[in-house]
């Protein structure tokens, strides 16, 4: 979950997350190393001799700082080429939701269940109650269970949005006319928080996303609430 004064990751709750998190640090262990060495030999520079002020040139030194970068070059893109096919697979889904940005609230529909539907306004902050989040929770909450395959297809009624959940690893832009899609699954039951993230407005800060993960026996009774 996100906590205040936080830098980092939230929390991964999907595998997509935390395989996102996995990258981000083995990424940043190269960064870190490479970082290091041109400081050293920085530093290096205002203290050294100049012994070699007449050397011309130095093929070995040419070969090692051009396959150096190639090779940390390979090392950083093959887990990111494949994280970002595992990130396109589609498999079939047990649940698909549509969602469908609107300045400035959310809608969505279960067309697997009988086309249910609802719109998602966020809790003004006055009706907020007392230890909830301001500016955060929603009066309809996406209701999905956890541990199943789940399918997202987003679109918009009229300017561009962004529907993400940050601990989820999902972030897939509404475009109006065209149909995105993005595939997930939660690790564990719980609120998972989002917002919109592609400016649209005047209250782009106030349509939130709030996606509650239940067991699927509890999802099946809700979905028959809902008829």
């Amino acid at each position: 979950m996100a906590q205040w004064a936080s830098f980092g990751f939230q929390d991964g709750a999907s595998p997509s997350q935390e395989q996102l998190i996995y990258f981000h640090d083995h990424a940043m262990i190269s960064l870190v190393i490479i970082m290091t060495m041109v400081t050293y030999y920085l530093s290096t520079s205002f203290y050294n001799s100049y012994t070699h002020y007449t050397l011309t040139h130095g093929q070995l030194l040419e070969f090692v700082w051009t396959g150096g970068p190639c090779i940390i070059l390979m090392f950083i893109a093959l887990p990111s080429l494949r994280l970002l096919y595992l990130l396109d697979e589609a498999g079939a889904p047990s649940v698909t939701i549509k969602s469908v940005g609107h300045q400035w609230y959310w809608s969505y529909e279960y067309s697997d269940f009988g086309g249910v539907d609802f719109d998602s306004y966020m809790v003004p902050s006055e009706e907020t109650p007392k230890g909830g989040l301001r500016l955060l929770d929603v009066d309809n909450r996406v209701v999905v269970p956890y541990s199943l395959d789940l399918r997202v297809l987003v679109s918009s009624a009229d300017v561009l949005h962004s529907w993400a959940l940050p601990s989820l690893g999902v972030k897939v832009d509404a475009v109006p006319g065209r149909l995105n899609q993005v595939n997930f699954s939660c690790l564990r039951p719980g609120l998972y928080f989002g917002q919109c993230s592609e400016i649209c407005g005047a209250n782009h800060s106030f349509m939130p996303i709030v996606l509650e993960g239940v067991d699927p026996y509890s999802f099946v009774s809700w979905m028959r609430k809902q008829d």
